[in-house]
């Protein structure tokens, strides 16, 4: 598919006015979280929520690192999602998780990033289904349908 980056702000969720232009953020689908330097969460006020969270990179060496809460947009787009806190020598990523709260997806062709369209959600039963789902329900159905024949 090959590698591509993207422009994205990341905000303050709790001071929205803190904010940052991060210019070339690496698209990578094989990481969960998103990677921004450390210093640029500092300068907005993102605070480190959680402490000493162990990740494994890419050539399978084992870092620990903090992470926040942070609100990140591209376009039109934006989510909240946790951030790593990257240290010197990490990579900028825009991880899965955060591609997925955006609702976007890549297209690999013209190595960008596309609307994913409607989000899946899940709809009422069908008549069979909640029949199926429910026994007593369908019981009471028969012995009514049973009562109708006899009159």
């Amino acid at each position: 598919m090959g590698t591509f980056y993207t422009k994205c702000r990341i905000e303050n969720p709790v001071e929205r006015t803190r904010s940052v232009v991060l210019q070339k953020l690496l698209v990578d689908t094989g990481s969960e979280f998103t990677w921004v330097f450390d210093k640029s969460l500092e300068r907005i006020g993102i605070r480190r929520e959680k402490k000493d969270v162990r990740f494994v990179l890419a050539n399978g060496e084992q870092v620990t690192r903090s992470v926040g809460f942070a609100i990140i947009r591209l376009d039109r787009y934006f989510t909240i999602d946790e951030v790593v806190f990257a240290e010197p020598g990490d990579l900028m990523l825009l991880g899965a998780r955060t591609l997925e709260g955006l609702n976007l997806t890549i297209d690999p062709r013209r190595r960008r990033l596309v609307a994913a369209g409607p989000l899946p959600a899940a709809s009422p039963a069908s008549p069979r289904l909640t029949s199926a789902l429910h026994p007593a329900r369908k019981k009471r159905r028969a012995h009514a349908a049973r009562r109708r024949a006899r009159r």
